[in-house]
């Protein structure tokens, strides 16, 4: 008892010694290390790499196990594995690595893109989309329309024919129109306008998918891995509507469910990125000031 009583002592002196001579730089370095791994790890959980991060520490565990019994050859295998780590690793996350830099690079003049009037006009232009691929869905006519955010979509639309017109429903009838010459490829809506038609995607790698899915679908795949946007699919063969985002897909929207899930990734979300710090103080004491107010005019009232 002793003994438990004396480390605790020690710990204790440690800690208050440590606060004492804690200096602010300390707290700022603490407090950017923590950032960094809460990122890091929210990365992580919202991408493919986590599943491969948990092999990783797989093997890392078998590593300490050669160490700890002396297997020899298994510790020389697991050593020629890790000395080429960092080039392994450069090419299994080559999707999670360049979105996480395109993230890094997004400033705040690009996160705050779509504000007051713009908004309504992005609205207005998702919810004519989606009525439209409700149509499609009637017709079982096929269409992959790409909704570009922060990241910028300049490769791929190069690969298609620039048109950069007002949303409607007859022009995206006219484009995914099965004889039409544009009709082969994607579509890329940029700040609520169709920017580009007839766009190439990048195909999936991944083998994780149902066989089931198509080009069609592998190609939104593929391009929600390497950007941050969002892709509505139509299926040409069953007239279900799909939406891949963030390297996942899931299916069987609805228009309505469809508009939901576009707009609260594509507007809302963005709105609430584009909020700097200093914003959200502001925002924070603003509504702690109402609500002293309130408190006032209640007393105020009952005197």
């Amino acid at each position: 008892m002793g003994a438990v009583l004396d480390t605790i002592y020690t710990v204790w002196n440690q800690f208050v010694y440590t606060l004492s001579n804690l200096r602010i730089f300390d707290i700022i370095d603490i407090l950017v290390i923590a950032f960094i791994i809460y990122k890091a790890v929210e990365f992580l959980r919202e991408t493919r790499a986590g599943q491969l991060v948990k092999g990783i520490v797989l093997l890392l565990a078998l590593y300490a196990f050669a160490i700890v019994f002396k297997l020899a050859v298994l510790r020389w295998l697991l050593s020629a594995v890790f000395g080429s780590a960092i080039v392994a690793v450069a090419i299994i996350f080559q999707p999670e690595l360049r979105r996480l830099l395109e993230r890094v690079g997004q400033t705040r003049i690009s996160n705050i893109q779509t504000v007051g009037n713009k908004n309504e006009d992005i609205i207005n232009s998702i919810y004519m989309i989606c009525k439209s691929a409700g149509q499609f869905q009637k017709n079982k006519t096929g269409a992959l329309i790409v909704f570009e955010r922060k990241t910028q979509l300049g490769e791929i639309i190069n690969t298609g024919t620039l048109i950069d017109a007002k949303v409607s429903e007859s022009l995206i009838g006219n484009i995914f129109y099965p004889k039409s010459p544009l009709h082969d490829g994607a579509v890329i809506i940029r700040d609520g306008r169709i920017y580009a038609a007839s766009c190439i995607l990048p195909l999936t790698q991944s083998t994780a998918f149902s066989s089931q899915l198509g080009t069609r679908h592998r190609a939104a795949i593929g391009m929600t891995e390497n950007s941050d946007a969002i892709v509505l699919i139509v299926s040409e063969e069953t007239g279900i509507i799909s939406v891949a985002f963030n390297g996942q897909i899931t299916r069987n929207y609805t228009v309505e469910s469809a508009f939901d899930f576009i707009k609260e990734k594509l507007v809302y979300e963005n709105e609430q990125e584009g909020d700097t710090l200093f914003k959200r103080v502001i925002k924070c004491f603003s509504k702690k000031n109402n609500v002293e107010n309130s408190v006032k005019e209640e007393e105020n009232s009952e005197d």
